[in-house]
């Protein structure tokens, strides 16, 4: 009977630098312990520190073309190789071609991840990108904003998700909360260069953190809530506790917001509060019109949209977009 002997391996271990180095899964570790030889390519990988900390001898090859690079590997096998930090563009299609070419002759290859991105793992690529943007040599726009020159884009990129939410456009949906999600890591870049109360991204996120936990006692705590109003009323208890300091029931309501959206603001804290020393607005239209009365008007609006649970603002938007699609038809321009 013929012996069968083991064909060489090229073993490609693939590993993440967003998770700190040495975090390697078990198969990982035990690959790179059993391997006769550990090539690498790049000798600013982030793993490499580690592998010497663990008694892995790990030899740096030279990173030409990814063709050479596929035929030293072959020709070294059996050989473990620790992949690049950018994946080695070209590197598999060029050992795929010679797994063909040399059908019979070519080392196994085997593909082994060593470690992997954990979900939200991309944001740390976010903070090293706007890092670089913010840091000498970076970008000089970039390096020259502010707190206060980066709002008007904050409130431009908010009703542009908006607007992509309203028309459900999914592709531009996903690109705009990139967009906003770009302007708090530009904000809190710009906070951590303060010279006397200076905080990261991570403090920004850990008080987040601490007040949905806090609010949130039907899900982390012993609370019990298994309504929408009963989740509602925790959470306004919470929030009222949170701000005892407050003189009035209208403290804190934003006086930046756009009329409309200022206006429903008020009449939510009113009515949860429920405050009455002030009546509601009469609902009639006014023999004439003055910037006043047409206010007042518009105020009475907002009271009972809000109690027939209706968002104003996203009813006069969709009224607006109607209105526009009207008036095009009338010229005969398609909506």
């Amino acid at each position: 009977m013929d012996t069968v002997i083991d064909a060489p391996k090229l073993t490609l271990l693939t590993t993440t630098h967003r998770v700190a180095p040495g975090l390697l899964s078990w198969p990982a570790w035990s690959a790179l312990q059993a391997a006769p030889l550990v090539l690498a390519a790049d000798p600013a990988h982030p793993q490499l520190p580690a592998l010497a900390q663990a008694g892995v001898t790990v030899e740096l090859v030279a990173r030409d073309s990814a063709p050479a690079l596929a035929r030293l590997l072959t020709g070294r096998a059996p050989v473990l190789f620790l992949g690049s930090q950018d994946g080695d563009p070209g590197l598999t299609d060029a050992l795929a071609r010679i797994a063909v070419e040399q059908a019979g002759q070519a080392p196994e290859i085997e593909l082994l991840p060593g470690s992997y991105d954990l979900p939200g793992a991309r944001l740390l690529d976010l903070v090293a990108v706007m890092d670089r943007l913010r840091s000498p040599g970076g970008c000089p726009w970039d390096a020259e904003q502010t707190h206060a020159s980066l709002v008007k884009y904050l409130v431009e990129e908010a009703y542009e998700l908006v607007e992509a939410i309203e028309q459900d456009d999914r592709a531009t949906l996903r690109e705009e909360l990139g967009d906003v999600l770009l302007q708090v890591f530009f904000h809190a870049r710009i906070a951590e260069e303060h010279a006397e109360d200076p905080f990261s991204i991570d403090e920004v996120a850990g008080a987040i953190v601490d007040k949905l936990v806090y609010r949130h006692p039907h899900v982390f705590g012993d609370s019990d809530a298994a309504t929408t109003d009963q989740v509602e009323a925790n959470w306004e208890a919470l929030k009222a506790a949170e701000k005892q300091d407050r003189e009035s029931v209208l403290d804190g309501v934003p006086a930046g917001l756009p009329a409309l959206a200022y206006a429903a603001k008020l009449v939510s804290r009113v009515r949860r509060a429920g405050f009455t020393g002030v009546p509601d607005a009469p609902y009639a239209l006014p023999a004439e019109l003055t910037e006043e009365s047409a206010g007042a008007l518009l105020l009475a609006v907002v009271q009972r949209a809000h109690d027939a649970k209706v968002d104003p603002d996203a009813a006069l938007r969709a009224a607006a977009r109607a209105y526009r699609e009207a008036v095009r038809a009338a010229e005969g321009l398609p909506a």
